[in-house]
């Protein structure tokens, strides 16, 4: 390892963003925390990204910040001032700040600078000066996209951090496995391992395949004899409920939307033959789980592909791809709204016949 490098036992992560991406930083959290004996993470993300930590065996402890140079709420002045306390409380020995290629990381290393942090690992297109003792230049966009993943495991490699596991992660534990036996006995669901799940929602507009269309794809499916389940959050059980209202039989699937915990649907994704996704945090969490996905993949960013897992990417290639707007700019979604509902039922069968899980007999329980 690098010098300095080679004695940091308690590290700061920084990742701010979303839920998916942290999962996309897990392998080289991994890495980094392997490299030596006794090292802690503490991991300073977002409400979104520190929901995962508990089902993150790498980090030791998540502070919650909502950063306001980061798309999210955003947290006001005072509490600022308060995590950078925090942070110079905690005497952290280094730090990596973790960031997609289009974020800036120096306001989070002037945090790190503020609350004492010595050593501080980043990319940054700007020269940072004193910020960043480590800095790694930004070179991206490149002409071939690297992989998320690849790019944060490239980052941490440049202090002498290898990785020998590469996988995402994602813990389900008994509590989990038991809480959402519970919640599909509640739903009437039977316990068994041979769902098609289908989660409709995502935190951006721009990455969302219509209703219309997602409610013909899962009807195709149920009507081939799939057991289709329908996920979202609570804040989604609205475009849920519209999916499901859309579906000529509604009948024969089951909505789930808002009625578990990120473990139990971690639980639930882990026993499914394969997810149905707009491309968004339940596509890694099953990357994470070995669980196949059909990505309804808008061309807003090429390097968040599900990561290690067999999958299909369904998109309309477009002149205005890889836009990264969480809002189409030109308001034609063709990228997703080209995409026919039997290409997604075909893609789905492709990959239940080739890479799924055995499907054993499966039902709905009597009400």
């Amino acid at each position: 390892m690098a010098a300095g490098w080679d004695e940091a036992r308690n590290v700061l992560c920084i990742r701010l963003d979303n839920m998916g991406d942290v999962l996309m930083t897990t392998p080289a959290m991994r890495a980094l925390k392997g490299a030596l004996p006794g090292r802690r993470l503490t991991l300073l993300a977002s409400r979104s990204g520190a929901a995962i930590a508990r089902h993150v065996p790498e980090i030791d402890e998540v502070i919650v910040y909502e950063a306001a140079w980061v798309k999210n709420a955003g947290s006001p002045p005072d509490t600022y001032h308060a995590t950078v306390d925090r942070l110079r409380a905690c005497r952290f020995d280094a730090a990596v700040i973790f960031t997609v290629y289009s974020q800036s990381a120096l306001p989070a290393a002037l945090m790190c600078h503020a609350a004492g942090i010595p050593r501080v690992l980043a990319y940054s297109r700007e020269n940072p000066y004193h910020l960043i003792s480590d800095w790694v230049r930004e070179v991206e966009p490149l002409p071939e996209p690297r992989h998320e993943v690849q790019r944060q495991l490239d980052l941490v490699a440049t202090i002498g951090v290898q990785a020998v596991d590469t996988g995402l992660s994602f813990r389900v534990d008994d509590a989990d496995q038991e809480g959402l036996d519970r919640t599909l006995r509640a739903h009437g669901v039977a316990l068994s391992h041979g769902w098609v799940l289908a989660h409709c929602g995502a935190t951006a507009e721009s990455r969302r395949y219509p209703t219309a269309l997602f409610a013909q794809a899962i009807d195709m499916l149920a009507g081939a004899g799939e057991r289709v389940i329908l996920t979202g959050s609570p804040d989604e059980r609205t475009l849920v409920d519209e999916v499901v209202a859309r579906s000529c039989d509604p009948r024969r699937l089951a909505n789930l939307a808002g009625a578990l915990t990120l473990g139990e649907f971690g639980a639930l994704v882990a026993r499914a033959r394969l997810l149905v996704s707009n491309n968004s945090g339940p596509v890694h969490i099953a990357a994470a789980l070995g669980t196949p996905v059909v990505d309804l993949y808008a061309l807003t960013n090429p390097q968040h592909t599900p990561w290690q897992v067999p999958h299909r990417l369904l998109y309309r290639d477009v002149p205005c791809k890889y836009c990264y707007r969480s809002v189409c700019p030109l308001g034609h979604h063709a990228c997703l709204s080209a995409v026919d509902p039997s290409q997604v039922a075909q893609a789905a069968f492709e990959l239940l016949e080739s890479h799924a899980r055995a499907r054993p007999p499966i039902m709905i329980e009597a009400a």
